[in-house]
């Protein structure tokens, strides 16, 4: 059949599974728009800004766990795009961005709104076409979902001259589509599996250090009997959080930079680490050169690069996790340590305070933090921004699902929250989804309230408002004498604001009134802002500071009266 390519483009999403775009149109994509009507099948939902337009889409990934997509015009449309395609990139995404661009006789003339999109997101995407013809746009829909979601997932951009859309061509849809090159890991080598097994056999304090990649391989299951199987204690990156229930018996949360003190302290006393689709990165490991000597290190990933980057790695297993771990259960013994981890429940026993909520009538962003998890259900979708309430979020609420946090990890994107909720949303339409915001964040992509209004997306926006940009001032009080520059934020009135976009607004200045507020907005059936007037300048505990290794974990101090313990 005949097409224009405007329509090859939106019957390729359809064949691709996309169901939704967020997009916001432009000259050059007018084409594409003009022919949307007649395929109703895709929902166009009208955003206010392309980088929301982005994040929407990569939240919208997360919580359904299939391809998100995104759409832009060309020029400043494209580069609104960037950040929000290069956070998909770090934390590997699905995701599919697509751009218009000038008509093909006005490219590399600085045309009106012109903008290399193609160069430009090259460094930040899997990978980029430029489509110069109509009959390669199928191929190249079909070719861009099977990258971006396959092996290591990502973004995939394709960039569309405007002549381009209306040119007409054959619709030929691959019947599959390989790409020369392209290997996709699976099982994996069984020498590769013999020599780990010989050293997981022989550990007495090994440990596994889960990461994005369990969820993404859909492998929750397979490290539960894997953990089991072993008896080797689990922790967690920051993405990684939900691969296994926090409430396990091996669950012991986050490691890292703000990782609690028990986490961060059995990785430098491990023999020996498996790292399990992670990247190995500094703000979980600290310092590379000084993270635990003593152990060996067994890195299981789909991605070769990312074997020996950061450490040395005594085996690295190249394969799709949810093929590897099975094939690691069967070649171990079944064992238990028993003694090792004793001693890490006796080191979070010791050191409870180290993430204890401060006592007193005070309202505080983890107090806040902590009851919205108690009082929603475990399978609330939590969605946060980036700064110290991004980290009270990993440490007091208690992840149990693969993509029940959704958070910015590796680019940590302030202004993340407000519209990769509003994609959450979208992608989960009957689920409960918290956006946890900083009031610096929320004011960057605040104006992704009309596209929640205009689509009824009942998100419900916890701002924890201290009026300070939290961690920087965090920072600056700790390793700069106090000597706060730019931190300290002016705030509009969150309330009115809410209630000039048509939203339920609510305010909470008394720690008595947290959970009434709390339920108030989960009974309400719209979107719902409340801001949380909090302490001005608590910090998160524990700490490694910049640049110091994991056996440097500073923690508060202890109390001289007892606190209550969120644990």
């Amino acid at each position: 059949m005949r097409m224009s390519g405007a329509d090859i483009v939106l019957e390729s999403l359809k064949r691709v599974g996309i169901d939704t775009v967020f997009g916001y149109p432009g000259g050059v994509v007018l084409p594409l728009y003009d022919r949307w009507p007649a395929h109703p099948e895709v929902r166009h939902i009208l955003v206010r800004h392309e980088q929301g337009g982005g994040h929407a889409a990569d939240g919208y990934a997360r919580a359904a766990g299939r391809l998100g997509c995104a759409l832009a015009t060309s020029g400043p449309g494209a580069t609104n795009l960037v950040t929000a395609v290069q956070n998909a990139m770090m934390d590997s995404v699905p995701t599919l961005f697509v751009t218009g661009n000038v008509a093909r006789n006005l490219i590399g003339r600085d045309g009106f709104q012109e903008a290399d999109a193609t160069g430009i997101l090259t460094p930040c995407v899997k990978h980029n076409y430029l489509v110069m013809h109509a009959e390669n746009l199928a191929h190249t829909f079909a070719e861009a979902a099977y990258l971006a979601t396959t092996g290591r997932p990502g973004p995939v951009h394709i960039d569309i001259p405007k002549d381009v859309f209306i040119d007409e061509a054959e619709f030929v849809w691959p019947e599959e589509v390989s790409v020369r090159g392209y290997d996709l890991p699976g099982a994996a080598d069984e020498a590769d599996i013999a020599r780990a097994a010989e050293l997981i056999d022989a550990a007495e304090r090994p440990l596994i250090i889960a990461g994005h990649g369990v969820i993404l391989g859909e492998a929750c299951e397979e490290l539960r009997q894997f953990a089991e199987h072993t008896g080797v204690p689990v922790l967690n990156t920051l993405l990684g959080l939900g691969s296994i229930p926090r409430t396990h018996v091996l669950s012991y949360g986050m490691m890292g930079m703000h990782g609690s003190y028990e986490a961060n302290m059995a990785a430098s006393n491990a023999d020996l680490v498996i790292g399990i689709g992670n990247r190995m990165d500094d703000r979980a490991i600290g310092r590379f050169n000084d993270f635990n000597h003593h152990a060996k290190l067994i890195h299981v990933d789909i991605d070769a690069g990312e074997h020996g980057k950061n450490l040395p790695t005594a085996v690295p297993i190249l394969g799709h996790v949810k093929d590897v771990l099975p094939q690691l259960r069967d070649a171990t013994r079944q064992r238990s340590h028993l003694d090792w981890i004793r001693w890490i429940d006796e080191v979070r026993d010791d050191h409870s305070h180290s993430m204890a909520i401060p006592s007193g009538p005070q309202m505080t962003s983890q107090g806040v933090i902590k009851r919205i998890s108690e009082r929603c259900d475990d399978e609330t979708v939590i969605v946060t921004g980036v700064g110290q309430h991004q980290m009270w979020a990993a440490q007091h609420m208690r992840f149990s699902y693969p993509n029940q946090l959704i958070t910015s990890g590796g680019l940590g994107t302030m202004g993340f929250e407000v519209p990769a909720a509003m994609g959450a949303q979208v992608a989960k339409p009957d689920a409960l989804v918290w956006s946890i915001c900083g009031d610096g964040g929320f004011q960057m992509t605040l104006q992704e309230l009309a596209t929640m209004v205009d689509e009824n997306l009942p998100v419900k926006m916890a701002i924890i408002n201290n009026g300070y940009l939290g961690m920087v001032r965090q920072w600056q009080e700790l390793f700069y004498e106090d000597n706060y520059v730019a931190v300290a934020i002016s705030q509009p009135d969150f309330v009115k604001l809410g209630e000039a976009y048509g939203i339920k607004a609510l305010r909470v200045t008394d720690a008595d009134k947290i959970d009434g507020a709390i339920a108030e907005a989960n009974d309400h059936d719209g979107p719902v802002l409340v801001d949380f007037q909090v302490e001005a300048e608590g910090n998160v505990w524990p700490m490694v500071p910049a640049g110091s290794a994991l056996s440097e974990t500073v923690e508060a101090p202890r109390p001289e009266t007892p606190s209550e313990v969120a644990r």
